[in-house]
């Protein structure tokens, strides 16, 4: 089968069905978002805001594909109940971090790394449905970040509040660090709430961090993503915060092994085609920008590519020295948007070899066919080290998404190869 093939046969027949066979919770609302290597509802008693939003964001975004015959538009409309009638704080505003299953706060904190999320998939219900609400709380939730979380000394977002928008501490609290991957998600959800909007305020938000990341967060020589900063922009260890994102694997101490020189080759392919997809959306000019397109590209295919075993290793030294040869689920999802975007900007086969690498990878090994879903963590040789189908880490965000958008490119890229017919 062709790429393009496989990529359909799995998002349609088994990628989606696994989702909406199991996760709608029809008792409390919103999503069941846990799920053992079988598919099977793992029991834990939480629905966080990361996890609730980006099931919003993939059910509303799949339908706006054309995918579902509508059923994915209800599935969406579910999760923004859920989400506006249970996370949402009436009295400071935001979205609360994490409820139980009945949608009881458990933890009431702020932290910008949900609100991106709750901006994104809002927005994207807006567009998918037509449905008010999801702009009207993406725009609050934006405004809120301009009066509480910009910082108007160094630029950017401080990132971790309590719930009445006080800025946390230090260290492992995470008032005094600015991050990537922040950020990123919130040029990411900027982007989208600016093509529901249209408003020049959206617009020119949307610029201001693209421009923090492409000054602040990216090496100045490497073009590759540093993952954590002090306040004013100085590079700092990376850490583990209280309230955290992903299973990266840290030290005892909390410090990560090459802290100030690791940069992921996931992060650096998510960047390259999210950054393309918010100039395409602003109507900027891709020539101002082609080397910051290509350097995180270009570093992720020389460096990154596992040629013996396929797929994508997890991080390296902006160098090029590969640190953690491991197999991660959402960095190959993203690997395979931005390796298929390369090969669109760039026209160099070097991409479309990285991208088959990542593609037969997943395809052969990080799927787990018996359900549908992907492994979240394997081997370099692709034995499943984590089991779990689902956590509020490891959701459908990264997986349905993938998916989506590389049968976008790859129909682009099979539609560009067909000779124009004759008169």
């Amino acid at each position: 089968m062709t790429h393009l093939t496989e990529a359909r046969h799995h998002l349609t027949r088994e990628l989606l069905p696994f989702w909406t066979a199991r996760c709608r919770d029809m008792v409390n609302g919103g999503f069941i978002t846990h799920f053992d290597k079988n598919g099977n509802d793992s029991g834990e008693d939480e629905k966080s805001l990361i996890a609730q939003t980006r099931c919003l964001y993939t059910f509303a975004s799949a339908h706006r594909a054309g995918y579902g015959d509508g059923e994915l538009a209800e599935f969406a409309r579910h999760g923004a109940d859920y989400l506006l009638s249970r996370m949402w704080d009436e009295e400071h505003g935001g979205f609360y971090w994490m409820t139980n299953r009945r949608g009881e706060v458990v933890n009431d904190q702020k932290i910008v790394y949900g609100q991106s999320f709750a901006i994104y998939s809002l927005s994207e219900y807006t567009l998918a449905t037509g449905d008010p609400r999801g702009l009207e709380y993406a725009s609050r939730t934006f405004d809120l970040l301009q009066k509480h979380a910009a910082d108007t000394q160094y630029g950017g977002y401080f990132e971790m509040f309590w719930r009445d928008w006080t800025l946390k501490g230090p260290g492992p609290a995470g008032g005094d660090r600015k991050t990537l991957d922040v950020h990123m998600h919130l040029m990411e959800a900027y982007t989208t709430l600016y093509e529901a909007s249209r408003l020049p305020l959206h617009r020119r938000k949307l610029q201001e961090v693209i421009g923090i990341l492409l000054n602040k967060v990216l090496h100045p020589e490497y073009g590759t993503g540093i993952p954590q900063f002090w306040a004013d922009w100085r590079v700092a260890p990376q850490i583990k915060f209280d309230v955290i994102w992903g299973w990266d694997r840290f030290t005892e101490d909390g410090v990560k092994r090459e802290a100030e020189d690791n940069t992921s080759y996931g992060h650096n392919t998510e960047f390259a085609w999210l950054l393309l997809h918010a100039l395409e959306t602003l109507g900027m000019p891709l020539d101002d920008y082609r080397e910051a397109l290509r350097k995180p590209l270009e570093h992720a295919a020389d460096f990154g590519i596992d040629e013996e075993y396929g797929g994508v290793f997890v991080e390296g030294s902006h160098a090029g020295t590969v640190y953690d040869r491991e197999k991660e689920f959402w960095q190959q999802a993203e690997a395979l948007i931005g390796f298929l975007d390369g090969y669109r900007l760039f026209g160099d086969e070097k991409y479309m070899h990285a991208y088959d690498r990542v593609h037969r990878f997943v395809f052969d090994k990080m799927i787990n066919r018996p359900v549908g879903e992907w492994w979240p963590l394997m081997t370099r040789q692709g034995e499943p080290i984590w089991t779990h189908m689902s956590h509020s880490w490891k959701i459908n965000y990264h997986t349905v998404r993938s998916m989506v958008q590389s049968i976008r490119r790859l129909e682009q890229l099979a539609a560009r190869s067909i000779p124009a017919a004759r008169s």
